[in-house]
């Protein structure tokens, strides 16, 4: 799951990710956040991003640790997936909401 969000951030960016670059995944069980942002890529993508690939899923802790490995001046992701299924973002409400204000396109009447 990391390599895929990694991949995404990559190609939204135009920043190559892999080892040694400024987008890295990490490996499993290793602490902090799952996809590692160094540099521009960090400046550009300001999220700290948790990933979670299981079956039976734990929403409220995954939201927890994700916090909880929330870098300065960040927003916390988390991303979930589970077999059979499409990966699903989860942040928190104002900042969704923040993100589509921002948005050039949001047009209010």
């Amino acid at each position: 799951m990391q390599q895929l969000v990694a991949q995404k951030v990559s190609d939204l960016l135009g920043i190559p990710h892999g080892k040694d670059e400024l987008i890295q995944s990490r490996e499993m069980g290793q602490s902090g956040t799952d996809v590692k942002l160094i540099g521009e890529a960090k400046e550009r993508f300001r999220f700290s991003i948790e990933c979670k690939a299981q079956e039976s899923w734990s929403i409220h802790d995954w939201i927890d640790q994700a916090k909880g490995n929330k870098m300065t001046g960040t927003d916390w992701l988390l991303v979930a997936k589970r077999s059979g299924s499409e990966p699903v973002a989860v942040m928190d409400l104002d900042t969704f909401f923040r993100l589509l204000k921002e948005r050039p396109t949001l047009k209010r009447k």
